[in-house]
């Protein structure tokens, strides 16, 4: 069973970064989620093994995924904070769609512990 572990979350004021990193095995598909109260959770970020990005229109030109396979990494680097940035973040494993990577969270095939990120002046 893939295990996933994240950290770097916390607390920070609006137009301040974070870097999230996550402990995770290789696999073809990594990605981001986001879930704020009472909502399911959200693709923030994905990349695939070839490194292929995708970003969420809310926080493209702010946010940056990348990974590092030898050290079985994947990581968030978050810029210009905004209040609506916060909420807890989940790293996970995202199922392979033929060449491509799905990224619906319904279809996501191991979760992290998730990791607070608070975002406020």
């Amino acid at each position: 069973q893939v295990q996933l572990v994240e950290s770097g979350g916390g607390s920070v004021q609006p137009g301040g970064s974070l870097t999230l990193s996550c402990s995770i095995a290789a696999s073809a598909c990594k990605a981001w989620f986001r879930q704020t109260d009472g909502q399911e959770r959200e693709l923030v970020a994905g990349i695939t093994s070839g490194g292929n990005t995708y970003y969420d229109d809310s926080i493209k030109g702010r946010f940056f995924v990348s990974q590092d396979n030898a050290k079985n990494q994947a990581l968030l680097q978050m810029n210009s904070l905004k209040t609506e940035d916060s909420g807890i973040y989940y790293c996970a494993v995202a199922s392979p769609s033929g060449r491509a990577c799905s990224w619906n969270p319904r279809r996501v095939l191991a979760w992290g512990q998730g990791t607070r990120v608070d975002v406020s002046a």
